[in-house]
């Protein structure tokens, strides 16, 4: 069985047994809202430092890490850590030069990121307390990241560059590949498969599909998609949600026909999108109008509201085992 969905399984199991929390940052209170699925109300905030951009949860569900980013040469440098049992912040992992860490990914026990301001990528782990991988991108912007579920292929969108970087393991050595894609790339996902990644370029509105095989571009869609910030799949793998900081839509696509099928209305605009693993809903944070819309997933409508506190941006799921 493909080890993503059968995390994905794992992931609907608990969820249905009520172990599940959502993650939420708010960037203007610096807060993490950790929440009640069920019912969607918070059950406590936890402070994360300056600038929180990106969360993500560790496969046990007893930490939360967070980026604090800052942008550019003059970012922070610093990954907030969450004590998620006991609703409290743990003291922060000092990433010296590693400034501006922004994308966030848990694999092999460890925390993925990249440092944009470095042009690198990293692995943390939690156990020693220690950065024990560093990698050089070479490239503008390196933004988010996505990791195999073997650990030898690390891909990463850089804004700047307009590309992303394939990071492959190979014996001891590792190779990267860049692939150009659109401008200001940014927000990417894997189908469930792991045959593809779509791309969202936000300056060309465009979507760059990329066979994960071959590492070559197979078709760029003319999505419309202007200010796009982030793209995910649905767990089936059958529609891609793409948010935009620039419109009042999320743009619905089929993967399959790489139509576009709906256009929601859901705010002024939007940034981080969080599938729930049993696909029944979606969760898109609205940042400039400090709410989370929840969007069904089979009417494909909003159907509610989450406060989770004031410019919302960056979700998580935790299980807890």
């Amino acid at each position: 069985m493909n080890v993503r969905l059968a995390v994905i399984g794992l992931l609907l199991a608990a969820f249905l047994d009520g172990e599940s929390s959502l993650l939420v940052l708010s960037k203007a209170e610096r807060t993490l809202a950790i929440v009640n699925p069920s019912n969607l109300k918070v059950m406590a905030r936890v402070p994360v430092g300056p600038d929180p951009h990106e969360v993500i949860a560790s496969s046990d569900g007893k930490l939360a890490f967070v980026s604090n980013y800052g942008g550019g040469a003059g970012g922070y440098n610093t990954l907030a850590v969450i004590d998620l049992a006991e609703q409290k912040a743990l003291p922060s992992v000092d990433l010296g030069a590693l400034r501006a860490p922004h994308g966030l990914m848990f694999a092999g026990g460890k925390v993925w990121f990249t440092a944009e301001a470095a042009k690198v990528i990293g692995s943390y782990d939690p156990v020693t307390k220690k950065v024990d991988l560093i990698l050089g991108t070479g490239q503008n912007g390196t933004h988010m990241i996505y990791v195999t579920d073997d650990l030898k292929r690390i891909v990463t969108s850089n804004i700047g560059s307009g590309t992303m970087t394939f990071i492959d393991k190979t014996n001891a050595n590792w190779d990267a590949t860049v692939v150009p894609v659109g401008r200001r790339a940014e927000g990417f996902d894997v189908t469930p498969d792991g045959k593809e990644l779509w791309a969202a370029n936000a300056q060309d509105g465009t979507i760059s599909i990329i066979d994960m095989a071959t590492k070559k571009v197979t078709q760029t869609l003319s999505a419309s998609v202007e200010g796009a910030n982030r793209l995910k799949f649905t767990p089936d793998g059958k529609l891609v949600f793409v948010s935009t900081l620039r419109g009042t839509d999320v743009s619905i696509f089929d993967a399959a026909t790489r139509a576009l099928k709906k256009h929601v209305k859901i705010g002024s605009g939007a940034a981080g999108i969080q599938m729930q693993p049993d696909g029944a809903r979606v969760f898109v944070a609205c940042t400039p109008d400090s709410y989370v819309a929840v969007l069904d997933l089979k009417s494909l409508e909003v159907t509610s509201r989450l406060d989770a506190g004031k410019n919302p941006d960056g979700m998580a799921w935790v299980v807890r085992q």
